[in-house]
């Protein structure tokens, strides 16, 4: 099988889990590289290279045969580890060990598909004190690298002038003293952030203090929190949203990019929210596929200041792991 990315070992989001249908396969891209994803007779999703170990056509043409995947050049089947199972010019032949097609794993979190190689945790990230309703946002494809996607998503000094009248607004412009901690296994966080935003949320109709929390899930995901600025009165007011951005890198740059919205509040309509995030988004897009380069530099060449310390704490960060795919 072809060598993986070291980022690979990452849990990577690939697709919605309502697009992977249980009749038919499905073709992914993640790190450059193709998949195909499909569903077993009893429901479990597998992930394989998309190419076919025999003469390399892609197994994303197959169908799915019982519990097997079957290509759609000369039939050879591959159970849900990969294996072959069957060569229909020889049905007396029993394939060996060897007769394998490249395997990932696959899980299933957030709505979405996810895939490592090896990854370190067994499961896609895991997100804490979150509101239970659940609205998903996109996908949205941008021409930029998914280190530049979430790095926008941890900046907060752009609120004024790309989400002016949203998010922000130039009157408010100053960022804030804040601190970066690192979680207990090294990921960046900040506790506590303050912001002054006309419009936080979809069902907001006039400006509010909003306290962040944000947290680097890893490479190319990320959580926001956001409640209310408790006042005197009202200490306890609880967390009203969540915002987590998982970006899939298709190539080193091109992101498929899905947010995903935890949310107390019942009342609004989806469609409604997902319009919200739509139009927040559209702002950002325009910004995000201007620059250049389109891979996040990690060794220089791109000034920096003091309201940037979260995104050079991520930029380090991702240096440590030996992050490559997407930056420069």
């Amino acid at each position: 099988m072809p060598a993986a990315p070291a980022e690979a070992r990452w849990w990577l989001p690939v697709a919605g889990a309502g697009e992977l249908a249980a009749a038919a396969p499905l073709a992914v891209r993640v790190l450059g590289q193709d998949l195909v994803l499909w569903r077993d007779g009893a429901g479990g999703v597998h992930a394989f290279d998309d190419r076919c170990p025999h003469r390399g056509a892609r197994l994303s043409l197959g169908r799915i045969v019982g519990d097997a995947l079957q290509c759609a050049y000369h039939g050879w089947c591959f159970d849900g580890a990969g294996r072959c199972t069957r060569v229909p010019a020889l049905p007396g032949f029993v394939p060996p060990a060897g007769h394998v097609v490249g395997a990932w794993q696959v899980a299933e979190a957030h709505g979405l598909l996810w895939v490592a190689r090896e990854p370190p945790a067994p499961a896609p990230p895991m997100l804490a004190g979150v509101p239970a309703r659940r609205v998903d946002c996109g996908d949205y494809v941008v021409g930029t690298s998914a280190p530049r996607v979430v790095e926008n998503f941890l900046d907060t000094s752009h609120f004024a002038f790309v989400h002016e009248g949203w998010l922000g607004d130039a009157g408010h412009a100053e960022v804030p003293d804040y601190r970066v901690e690192p979680t207990a296994d090294g990921r960046p966080q900040v506790l506590h952030y303050r912001a002054w935003q006309p419009r936080a949320a979809a069902a907001a109709r006039g400006g509010a203090w909003v306290d962040y929390r944000y947290e680097v899930l890893g490479p190319y995901a990320a959580l926001l929190v956001k409640q209310p600025a408790a006042g005197p009165d009202d200490p306890a007011l609880a967390v009203s949203d969540a915002y987590a951005v998982f970006a899939c890198p298709l190539d080193d740059e091109r992101t498929r990019v899905w947010f995903v919205q935890f949310t107390s509040d019942e009342a609004t309509p989806q469609a409604e929210l997902q319009a919200f995030q739509d139009a927040i988004f559209g702002q950002d897009r325009p910004v995000l596929e201007s620059q250049r380069p389109r891979r996040l530099p990690l060794a220089g060449g791109e000034l920096h200041s003091a309201a940037d310390r979260l995104s050079a704490a991520y930029r380090r960060w991702l240096q440590q792991q030996g992050v490559s795919f997407g930056t420069c």
